[in-house]
């Protein structure tokens, strides 16, 4: 016995586009809104440059040197097949300028290592006087590397370089560079510290939305 439901195959398969339809413009709907918060998103979010400092911007330019130097090594080695010397060893000396001058950074925005576990424990005034001796401490290594590196340069700032004819007192004097700016922004931090009433160690919370 046959019973005629009624819904020939013409119907099933309006009720199939129908429903794909729908899924469909859910689908683009639910796109466009995605594509709607990243928009309002760019224009409530503004471009602020203004918390870089120079270390920053002298450390990113030698990065993209350094990298520069690191493809074209490459190009002229795998593609070439006759590799320039002097790109690994001038892309070395490109790495230790972002050491250095990295250094600087993180100073500034007490990014070093350091361990605050004992903090924890500590009365806050010995919190207090154990973070300043601290910022003294970091203060003066910095100034005698100053020192040390300065007359380093002096006895072999002479001596050149493997590949190519040039002094090698440039990478030094970057070096320099580096801790003349780690010394300056730890007086400038010290400084902050002293005047806010606590440090990155004995306060961490205070620095966590730097993040």
């Amino acid at each position: 016995m046959h019973v005629n439901t009624g819904a020939g195959p013409s119907v099933m398969a309006q009720y199939r586009n129908d429903g794909e339809r729908v899924a469909t413009g859910q689908h683009e709907s639910s796109v466009e809104s995605i594509v709607h918060s990243f928009e309002e998103a760019d224009q409530s979010q503004k471009v602020d440059l203004s918390h870089y400092a120079f270390e920053d911007w002298l450390c990113l330019v030698l990065f993209w040197i350094m990298g520069g130097l690191v493809f074209l090594q490459f190009f002229t080695r795998y593609v070439m097949n006759d590799s320039f010397a002097w790109t690994e060893e001038l892309a070395v000396y490109a790495l230790i300028g972002v050491v250095f001058i990295g250094s600087a950074m993180c100073v500034r925005a007490c990014r070093h290592i350091q361990v605050d576990f004992l903090y924890r424990y500590l009365p806050r005034a010995v919190a207090r006087v154990l973070s300043t001796v601290i910022d003294i401490v970091r203060t003066a290594f910095f100034g005698y590397a100053v020192w040390l590196v300065y007359r380093y340069i002096e006895l072999v700032g002479v001596e050149p370089m493997t590949t190519i004819m040039w002094n090698k007192s440039y990478v030094y004097w970057l070096a320099e560079a580096g801790f003349v700016m780690m010394f300056v922004r730890s007086i400038q931090v010290s400084v902050q510290n002293w005047r806010q009433g606590y440090s990155s160690l004995d306060n961490p919370a205070a620095y966590q939305s730097l993040d």
